[in-house]
């Protein structure tokens, strides 16, 4: 679906990270005339964090272009079945399927290096007397894992104030796939240590999506902000007459 009105990006980060991984983005999507929101997604559970972003996107009037950066790719794979989003972009992201779970995707292929540098720590459920768990990445094998092609130096801030994710997350199964019926397109992080890059491919194929590849870490949009900026503008090029 095309539209003569120019969309709203939104950015949704992923786990272990927060919006500031779209800031070498975000200035440049401003630069070309295009209204920006990189909301805080909670990482508490995909069916929460979807109804959050989708919460998020009915706020906003008019079109919209929705962007996951990694596990935010699952939430916008649910999120993006809201009327307003016209067009669907993954970054290194999952692409669920309905009905399935980032355990099970993931599952199809052999682990990554972020499968051994995992680290589980409870937290305090409201209500409850039971814990959650988070998931994180040790601090010193992030930067190798996450962002091995990004200043040392911003590797290691980000390192020590990752986002976690909560378990639960994992084994939520999507209750539905927006790329079923929005126009999506996908980069794959060639490189990538966090998620298996055929996973990625995997997912992107399975949609029938428009694919390109980047020599790049996990980390995408810090490493090569270019390439993710002129994928996004390809969405919004496609969906405005």
């Amino acid at each position: 679906m095309s539209t003569t009105e120019k969309p709203t990006v939104v950015l949704v980060h992923g786990a272990f990270a927060d919006a500031s991984s779209y800031a070498r983005v975000i200035p440049e999507l401003i630069a070309r005339g295009l209204d920006v929101v990189a909301p805080a997604v909670p990482n508490r559970s995909l069916i929460g964090d979807a109804a959050y972003v989708a919460s998020i996107v009915r706020q906003i009037p008019g079109p919209v272009v929705l962007v996951g950066h990694s596990y935010g790719g699952a939430v916008i794979t649910v999120a993006g079945v809201e009327d307003n989003v016209r067009a669907l972009v993954y970054l290194a992201g999952y692409a669920l399927e309905k009905g399935e779970s980032l355990g099970e995707l993931q599952g199809r292929f052999p682990d990554s290096d972020l499968a051994s540098a995992l680290v589980q720590t409870p937290f305090p459920v409201e209500g409850s007397t039971t814990p959650g768990t988070d998931v994180s990445v040790r601090a010193d094998r992030f930067p190798a894992i996450f962002a091995a092609d990004v200043d040392p130096k911003l590797a290691a801030v980000l390192a020590v104030s990752q986002r976690p994710l909560a378990a639960q997350a994992f084994t939520e199964a999507a209750p539905a796939a927006a790329w079923k019926t929005k126009p999506s397109w996908g980069l794959v992080s060639s490189s990538d240590h966090t998620i298996n890059p055929d996973v990625e491919r995997f997912g992107y194929e399975r949609a029938g999506m428009t694919t390109v590849e980047v020599d790049s870490s996990h980390l995408v949009m810090l490493a090569h902000p270019e390439a993710v900026v002129d994928l996004i503008e390809d969405a919004v090029r496609a969906t405005t007459a």
